[in-house]
């Protein structure tokens, strides 16, 4: 009987230990979006950015094809929920940029890969670039992985890893 007690509680705590990601909780994004031709497509991209939970608020610039997207405090949104709701309304993000605080920034079990020092160093909120591919334009994408080459985690290709900068 104990050793069946022992044995259910390794494994919750295997499963919780392990199955837990942890990501610097985001503030804001400001997402650029690619592929929009009308109000429409911009309404339908909003739509999906609402829907997740979260989200406090999204509003829209059509002159930049921008959506500033709000988070609640505590949300466990990342980067590749953005992504996807974007790619469900079917289009692509062209430049993801987020606001995270710089707490969270110095977690070690961050998905954050930070690429300059500027951003570890901060002591207020951070606004930071995602420079992985998905999260740029194609032709973007291309010039960092030159720019980025002697990074080892940058050619994985890793969905979970999210490769960032400072943005001035």
């Amino acid at each position: 009987m104990f050793r069946n007690n022992l044995k259910a509680i390794m494994s919750i705590g295997l499963v919780l230990l392990f199955g837990l990601t942890g990501f610097a909780q985001m503030q804001k994004a400001e997402i650029k979006a690619t592929g929009l031709t009308c109000s429409m497509c911009s309404n339908a991209i909003n739509k999906q950015l609402k829907a997740m939970n979260g989200v406090v608020n999204v509003s829209t610039d059509l002159n930049t094809n921008s959506f500033f997207v709000a988070f609640e405090n505590n949300n466990a949104i990342t980067p590749k929920m953005l992504k996807d709701a974007v790619e469900k309304a079917g289009f692509f993000i062209g430049s993801l940029e987020l606001t995270l605080s710089s707490e969270d920034l110095k977690k070690k079990e961050s998905s954050y890969i930070i690429l300059d020092e500027n951003v570890s160093n901060s002591t207020t909120d951070t606004k930071v670039k995602v420079y992985d591919k998905g999260y740029l334009t194609h032709k973007e994408f291309k010039k960092m992985q030159k720019t980025f080459s002697k990074v080892p985690t940058y050619a994985l290709d890793n969905e979970e890893d999210y490769h960032i900068k400072r943005v001035l």
